[in-house]
């Protein structure tokens, strides 16, 4: 996993090299002696899909030490000999490359990063990273905006996968980027995008996907042809390649239950006619629109306006002390913005004492739908038609030393905690989605917390003398109301992933039993232990991963009235309550940033 970020510290070019821990190291080399182990179990053996463990493992093992691993034990293979160029890996630290330019830093990222024959690299690192954090200095468009380069589906390894799927979740944009000729094609995107909509949607906060098609400069079998023929070719090719896109995404009935069509969007780009324009102009790669909306998204404009309104409030607050009288209507003031406030507080109450109504109807509803149809799931899970054997014996195996989960080299992973909690996700996905949208600007809890407001801006021309005061008050509802949407963001991701998360839970026992047994039916006693567990177990599992998670809900909400009323209450008291006291002027800097801000603002409207 590659990430590009701004370096605002300094002119550097510079690369931090996060690695798995030692541990998960020595596990993944004791998993050799398991293969080995495996195949004398399993006489049967398909070169396929099975093997993909195998092979990926020896891969890894002939990056960092050659031919060496054949000789040696899996404890003579952590020797530190093996990893002086890379102390921090032992330390569990980060290792930091620091260069002048991107070109230097590329190439000492090589072997952390990439897989190859490179003649002057003796051992390759990149089966020991875990996660490469690249700082590129004074590019614009990334001051608050991440950029992640991620594998396709996940990781195999435990630790890479939980941060993949962590940054999944935290991604605000998707780009899936695919060759032009096959992207319409190209299943293996669909999948990747198929199996990441868990983490996108419900259980995470992405507001828009783009599909990338690259290369649509190719001209193929045109040769030496006019500018206009090569135009006409590129951009004739480029629309049907939109379309063809476009119906695709609409076949997707998973991904279109959390995103709407204007969520999803095709770009047709090339870089080489951007770079060096022979048949199209800058605006038909599309480079430019995908610069545009990274710009946007960057929105270094509404940072500077949030903070410069933030100057505003405090600087208001400062003035309006010093001027501060003794004065009869500051404590009524103080009482009508309270009365607002408890007015507030008793509507936001009120829907959430009618979403959480919907959410118990809705999951009392999933539980009793799983219970029905647990059996149904044991025998597609357990039983699959379209597998061999043997490949049955080893997806099942990883199934139960994983946790519940089988990730393949290639194709969808295989969750069954997720394959068990369908039916109770499901009951409730359409409601989350309604309490806590990606998209649009409703805002969370039917846009209760969005719409608050003390009515600061009425009550002005009403208490002339507490204007500053008020404007103080404005300036924290929007603090408070961000702080608060950042909250609910957080935590609607763990709120929603806790139905699986309580099942995986469960079944971890079921597991370990399975992942025990050795020798002959060993297959035949995997399926009877799941299906015994299952069967004993799914009355109270459906029930608690329903609790766990209105108990989560519930807590949000309390927490979300709790912050609310405790920091508006503290700003009122600040404002209006507090002692006279010597505070210095500070109407020239008021003036100044009141101007400043309504430029800022004008131009937000523009």
């Amino acid at each position: 996993m590659i990430k590009v970020e701004a370096n605002g510290l300094n002119s550097n070019y510079e690369a931090e090299i996060e690695f798995i821990n030692k541990e998960e190291w020595e596990d993944e080399l004791g998993t050799v002696d398991r293969f080995l182990e495996d195949d004398e179990e399993q006489e049967n053996h398909d070169d396929d899909e099975e093997n993909d463990g195998y092979h990926d493992l020896i891969e890894k093992l002939t990056a960092i030490y050659g031919e060496e691993w054949k000789q040696k034990s899996s404890q003579q293979l952590m020797d530190n000999r093996y990893f002086r160029e890379i102390p921090e890996f032992l330390q569990s630290t980060k290792k930091i490359l620091t260069c002048e330019s991107a070109i230097e830093l590329s190439a000492k990222m090589l072997k952390y990063t990439k897989q190859g024959e490179d003649k002057d690299i003796k051992r390759w690192y990149w089966p020991l990273v875990k996660c490469v954090t690249v700082k590129v200095p004074q590019n614009h468009f990334l001051q608050h905006v991440t950029l992640v380069d991620l594998p396709g589906n996940g990781d195999r390894n435990k630790s890479r996968d939980s941060m993949w799927k962590k940054v999944v979740g935290n991604c605000s944009t998707v780009w899936i980027v695919s060759e032009i000729n096959r992207a319409a094609s190209d299943r293996e995107s669909w999948e990747i995008l198929k199996s990441a909509s868990n983490f996108l949607g419900n259980g995470g906060e992405c507001r828009y996907i783009h599909f990338i098609c690259t290369k649509s400069d190719v001209l193929g079998d045109l040769h030496d042809p006019s500018p206009a023929d090569a135009q006409a070719k590129i951009l004739n090719r480029n629309l049907r390649a939109k379309e063809a896109v476009g119906k695709e995404f609409n076949k997707l009935n998973k991904i279109k239950k959390y995103f709407s069509n204007e969520c999803f969007k095709v770009f047709t780009v090339s870089s080489a006619e951007f770079l060096k324009p022979k048949y199209l102009k800058p605006e038909d790669t599309e480079i430019p629109e995908l610069k545009d909306f990274l710009q946007n998204l960057n929105d270094s404009h509404s940072v500077t306006l949030n903070y410069v309104s933030g100057a505003q409030g405090i600087l208001s607050l400062i003035q309006g002390a010093s001027l501060k009288k003794v004065a009869d209507c500051y404590k009524v003031v103080c009482d009508d913005l309270e009365t607002n406030l408890n007015c507030q507080l008793d509507g936001i109450r009120d829907e959430m004492r009618d979403i959480y109504s919907t959410f118990i109807k809705c999951l009392d509803e999933g539980v009793e739908t799983s219970k029905s149809s647990c059996k149904n799931t044991l025998k597609f899970f357990l039983y699959p038609t379209r597998k061999s054997g043997s490949a049955q014996y080893y997806i099942l195996k990883s199934v139960v030393k994983n946790g519940g989960i089988h990730k393949p080299k290639k194709g969808k992973e295989i969750n069954f905690n997720m394959k068990l909690t369908s039916f109770l996700n499901k009951s409730i996905d359409e409601e989350f989605r309604k309490t806590f949208p990606n998209e649009g600007n409703c805002g969370p809890f039917n846009g209760v917390i969005n719409k608050f407001s003390l009515d600061t801006e009425k009550l002005k021309p009403k208490y002339t003398d507490a204007g500053l005061q008020l404007t103080f008050l404005k300036t924290e509802e929007e603090k408070i109301k961000t702080k608060l949407n950042k909250m609910i963001r957080d935590n609607k991701k763990v709120i929603y992933m806790s139905l699986t998360k309580t099942v995986e839970e469960i079944m971890k026992e079921c597991y370990e039993k399975a992942a025990e047994f050795r020798g002959k039916n060993t297959l035949q006693n995997i399926r009877e232990t799941i299906q015994v567990y299952v069967h004993n177990f799914q009355n109270s599992m459906f029930e608690k991963a329903k609790n766990v998670m209105l108990d989560l809900l519930l807590k949000l909400m309390a927490d979300i009235l709790g912050l609310l009323e405790k920091d508006m209450m503290e700003s009122i008291e600040l404002s209006l309550k507090t002692e006279d006291c010597t505070i210095p002027d500070v109407s020239t800097e008021l003036g100044m940033v009141q101007k400043l801000w309504e430029e800022l603002n004008s131009g937000m409207d523009t």
